[in-house]
């Protein structure tokens, strides 16, 4: 069966339920990129076994999009199935010191309602503007922090195979921003466990966060941090002490506030982000020497070295 096959098969088991040539583009922070060749948001579990359906009979690649906060899709586009998520799998439920979250839930509503309920945990997630199902597939965290601080379990349903399950987080293979979660999998569910805190302490740390990255993180169309932190150092350091904020490629360039975020011009592209990426990666390593490791999910970028 070739892509194109794939495609229109799938469009016809899905129906009126998916959307043909999609802009991917709206759905990032990046905001720029190809379209996706299909795209269907997913609001129960009705639509779950729909796509699961018809991702094992075709064959179709799946791009679980989430909030787009970590995700770059060339300009090309994807040839495949883009999953979003809503429905109940938007909701938060609190019980006692334990938050189930569904895996559209961004990560500041998560960590804003669960401190306005008193509990403590998950203050550092108001700066990450993600969502939970994202956030367990990479291990997100910041100030201090991560997921894998206060994850019990998450349901995860592999789209290839059919299997829908509860996976503890000694299973997750969770590391520094990375887990054993597979692009062929989505997350649609996870629960936390919190501690008994204080609303006011927790909403204060919450302010200061935020006042924080907005004195030294830029905002417009990026991704938050490009690199993964080498073992001791910093990749914006590293960045920058070799000589590359400010440094650009085509539409793209070193944000001169940040040097681990880069920026794309409005109606960029995602090929001159790619190309920035790769460019800094080898003059870090030839300034520095040291080999920086993207963070970002790039899709559609196959053949490039990096």
């Amino acid at each position: 069966m070739t892509s194109d096959d794939r495609v229109e098969e799938a469009a016809r088991l899905l129906g009126e339920r998916v959307r043909r040539d999609v802009a991917i583009a709206p759905l990032t922070t990046y905001r720029v990129g190809g379209p996706a060749s299909l795209l269907i948001e997913v609001t129960g579990d009705d639509d779950v076994r729909a796509v699961t359906n018809a991702v094992s009979a075709t064959g179709i690649p799946v791009l679980v999009v989430g909030r787009g906060s970590n995700l770059l899709v060339a300009d090309a586009g994807f040839p495949g199935l883009a999953v979003t998520l809503g429905g109940v799998f938007a909701e938060l439920e609190l019980a006692a010191t334990r938050a189930r979250a569904g895996a559209a839930v961004s990560l500041p509503v998560l960590a804003r309602r669960t401190a306005a309920a008193a509990l403590t945990g998950l203050e550092w997630a108001v700066g990450v503007p993600g969502s939970v199902g994202g956030a367990v597939r990479m291990n997100a965290g910041g100030h201090g922090s991560d997921i894998s601080e206060s994850l019990v379990s998450c349901r995860i349903v592999d789209l290839r195979a059919g299997t829908d399950s509860e996976v503890s987080k000694p299973d997750l293979g969770l590391g520094y921003r990375s887990s054993s979660v597979k692009s062929h999998d989505v997350v649609l569910q996870a629960t936390f466990a919190l501690a008994e805190g204080d609303r006011a302490a927790s909403e204060a740390q919450i302010s200061d966060i935020v006042r924080w990255r907005r004195e030294n993180q830029p905002g417009g169309s990026n991704a938050g941090s490009v690199f993964t932190n080498p073992a001791g150092d910093s990749a914006g350091r590293l960045i920058d002490a070799a000589g590359l904020k400010g440094h650009r490629v085509g539409s793209a360039h070193v944000s001169p506030k940040h040097a681990n975020f880069f920026q794309a011009d409005e109606g960029g592209s995602a090929d001159d982000v790619v190309a920035l990426i790769e460019e800094v990666q080898r003059l870090v390593q030839e300034r520095m020497g040291v080999r920086l490791e993207p963070e970002l999910r790039l899709v559609g970028f196959e053949g490039r070295s990096r």
